[in-house]
């Protein structure tokens, strides 16, 4: 597998629940692509919000600034060439839409987990604080996450491991001439 002969990259963009799967399936695709010398960086929701969106809150406006921060990042890598996967829960259709509208070549791909099978995974414990009330405005609980109603992938990561999952994004990859085989 090699990158397509072209000029720029392209941006794989993961959404989902947390817990869906969307870091662990992203760093299998990111393995995968640099096997194959393909220039790649992830964008990790959480690993941005720390260093480029610090400060920012949940509000729906927060969480919108965050996710144009991040497209923005992921246009100028992709534009030169570097292959963007991003992993950010980024519930909210519209800001998804407009992230899609400014980047080329966008992938977006949905790590459709059932809530139930996401707070099974919940490592932080973040579900059952949202429950109890630590925590407000949490995605899933009372927050809405508005799911993809065209992506170009949709894992069901609560079926399917998680490298059968990132060979699905790989195989969509090269279906679309973003690589070859």
């Amino acid at each position: 597998m090699k990158q397509a002969s072209r000029d720029r990259g392209t941006v794989i963009w993961f959404t989902g629940l947390s817990g869906s799967g969307k870091t662990t399936i992203a760093h299998i695709v990111e393995e995968k692509l640099l096997d194959a010398g393909v220039p790649v960086e992830i964008l990790d929701g959480d690993v941005v919000r720390e260093n480029l969106s610090k400060g920012l809150g949940f509000s729906e406006e927060d969480r919108n600034t965050n996710i144009r921060r991040i497209a923005f990042v992921a246009h100028l890598l992709q534009r030169n060439g570097t292959f963007v996967i991003t992993a950010a829960i980024s519930p909210y259709r519209a800001i998804r839409d407009e992230a899609r509208s400014m980047i080329k070549d966008f992938v977006e791909v949905f790590a459709d987990a059932p809530l139930e099978v996401c707070e099974e995974r919940d490592v932080k414990g973040l579900y059952a604080k949202a429950r109890a009330g630590e925590i407000k405005g949490f995605t899933g609980i009372d927050d809405p996450y508005e799911a993809p109603e065209n992506a170009e992938v949709v894992l069901k990561t609560g079926e399917h491991s998680p490298e059968e999952s990132a060979q699905q994004v790989i195989d969509k990859l090269i279906e679309m001439k973003f690589i070859e085989a």
